[in-house]
């Protein structure tokens, strides 16, 4: 089991890494109603990706009985995948002195319910193709180890502790010591709208690189 968290945490950390997640959140903590949508909003997020990470698991994407090749390929078509989106990332980066234009469910989060919160949550964590592509991968991996159910459910829960931590530090922090947080928050908030593009470019060439590597290293 011990392997399998290894194996897992990069990808975790891959997650972990969402600008548009991360931004979301913090425009909710400083809207009208903080604490009940980020804390639905965070919810929802976790369930998402749990439920992504059940589903891959159950669907024996992995290539269990014997057959690891079919593992392999998925993380191959994963890899290329990412590393496709890493070129288009940095070729849609806005010039520089250019300010980024906030997606319109983004504007309009100052009027979210707690239930549009929930629902953005499981759909970007869950839905959204580098994470969800991240957590197939994941799943891939910790299927490989041939795990029995409950050392399963130990190393899919660590990996949605990790992937998660982005967004529970903000928020635990924020409803703890709200002054205190504020100015750090908005800062960060600034800076990931400024370089979302370079982030999510530079995060998909790694990670492509690795889930590519991953998978030519199963089938060779």
């Amino acid at each position: 089991m011990g392997a399998a968290i290894g194996q897992i945490l990069g990808f975790a950390v891959g997650v972990a890494i969402s600008p548009v997640p991360i931004i979301a959140l913090i425009l909710m903590l400083f809207s009208k109603k903080a604490t009940a949508n980020s804390l639905a909003f965070l919810g929802g997020w976790l369930i998402g990706l749990t439920a992504a990470s059940i589903i891959v698991l159950a669907l024996g994407l992995e290539g269990s009985n014997g057959d690891a090749a079919s593992g392999g390929w998925v993380k191959v078509l994963i890899g290329a995948a990412f590393l496709a989106l890493a070129v288009k990332q940095w070729k849609g980066r806005p010039a520089e002195g250019t300010e980024p234009e906030m997606p319109a469910w983004m504007a309009s989060i100052d009027e979210f319910t707690a239930v549009r919160a929930l629902g953005m949550g499981a759909l970007l964590s869950g839905v959204n193709p580098k994470n969800l592509g991240l957590t197939i991968a994941a799943a891939v991996a910790i299927g490989q180890f041939g795990l029995d159910t409950g050392e399963e459910a130990v190393v899919v829960s660590v990996y949605v502790l990790l992937a998660s931590i982005t967004l529970i530090v903000p928020v635990v922090g924020y409803l703890a010591a709200r002054e205190k947080m504020t100015p750090a928050l908005d800062a960060m908030k600034v800076w990931l709208m400024a370089n979302n593009a370079t982030v999510m470019a530079v995060l998909f060439a790694v990670l492509g690189a690795k889930v590519l590597g991953d998978g030519i290293t199963i089938l060779a």
